[in-house]
């Protein structure tokens, strides 16, 4: 029933999407098909920002892609040490974009000093680049950050940051890569 539940879905989606094409199926963790378009959806109306295109790649694609420290960070949930991570203390203007795919994250005009031992910004570069999700794990509750593109674990956001947000985004280095103003 499930799979034909989602074959249905996939049809309907070819037929309401008009120029979504569907580019491969594979199997999923539990085996099950999974489709990935090549036309993904790439806007939203609402708040008029490009969303990006999604990336599924196997574990093994991604222990290719990533180091170890970063597969264990953004595959897998992990979070490096504090005050240890590669951007804690960078003051250079620049992007900061996903590790794993490249999607813009974050700029240096919203990261500050938290003290709290990893890298924080205030706001994302663009708001549809980041979802966030409910994280019970280690006996607390808190809001995961993931890249919208890839999925990759970034880190938590908190609500103690300072104006104009009030936000805390306390992102692991490791899912980070820098791009200096000069270098674009």
């Amino acid at each position: 029933m499930y799979r034909t539940g989602k074959v249905a879905i996939i049809i309907i989606l070819l037929f309401v999407s008009g120029p979504m094409i569907i580019s491969f199926l594979e199997r999923d963790s539990a085996g099950m098909m999974s489709a990935v378009a090549d036309n993904a959806v790439t806007s939203d109306s609402s708040k008029g920002e490009k969303m990006p295109d999604k990336i599924v790649k196997t574990d093994e694609e991604w222990k290719k892609l990533l180091t170890p420290e970063q597969y264990r960070v953004v595959r897998e949930k992990g979070t490096e040490a504090p005050f240890t991570g590669k951007y804690y203390k960078t003051k250079e203007a620049g992007v900061y974009v996903c590790a794993a795919c490249g999607n813009e994250l974050f700029t240096s005009d919203t990261k500050y000093d938290s003290g709290c031992g990893w890298p924080s910004f205030y706001k994302p570069a663009i708001e549809a680049n980041i979802e966030t999700h409910s994280d019970s794990s280690l006996g607390m509750r808190r809001t995961e950050i993931v890249c919208s593109r890839c999925g990759a674990h970034l880190g938590h956001v908190f609500d103690d940051g300072p104006k104009p947000t009030g936000l805390r985004y306390c992102v692991n280095s490791a899912s980070l890569n820098f791009e200096k103003a000069s270098d674009k």
